[in-house]
């Protein structure tokens, strides 16, 4: 699920400016276009109001991307600040009327693929623990319990007349 957390109108000169408000950021922001001839720069520069309104500092950037199923033309990137406990991943979406809207989706954790039997990277069953043989390695368990022989004294036999109580988990 995503949310909006922002939208960013143009302005007079054509730039996109508007805020992006979470419950613990809230900035006025602008876009400014990147100006490269490297395949991977950016297509915009966020740019972030500083508190006192007078200039404005880079705070993040969004590329360019197509949507999968639709074709849609997106923007996707990161806004980072250091009030920020971690960057902000957001995604833009142009509006009929020019606008953008900012949105937030939490990322997933990406999920490992379980281990495929036959497979090198398998680990091999691990043994039961017991004794140490003479190298070192471990044995299985003798039959028994592994305790070993008692060395207490056997109990003494109650006296005439009193019963002996049974033992609970006999």
């Amino acid at each position: 699920m995503s949310m909006n957390i922002g939208n960013l109108k143009l302005n007079e000169q054509g730039t996109p400016v508007g805020r992006i408000v979470t419950l613990g950021f809230n900035a006025v922001v602008a876009l400014r276009e990147v100006i490269s001839n490297k395949e991977r720069a950016p297509a915009f520069d966020v740019m972030g109001l500083s508190a006192d309104r007078r200039t404005w500092v880079k705070i993040g950037a969004v590329w360019e991307y197509s949507a999968n199923g639709s074709g849609e033309v997106f923007f996707s990137g990161r806004v980072d600040d250091p009030s920020l406990e971690k960057a902000l991943d957001v995604a833009l979406f142009r509006q009929e009327d020019g606008s953008y809207n900012v949105s937030w989706r939490r990322p997933q954790r990406k999920r490992e693929m379980p281990a495929v039997a036959g497979s090198d990277s398998a680990l091999p069953p691990m043994p039961p623990a017991g004794p140490e043989d003479e190298h070192g390695s471990e044995q299985a368990p003798a039959a028994g319990d592994g305790l070993g022989e008692s060395t207490a004294p056997a109990p003494k036999t109650p006296a005439r007349g009193k019963q002996q109580k049974e033992p609970e988990n006999a």
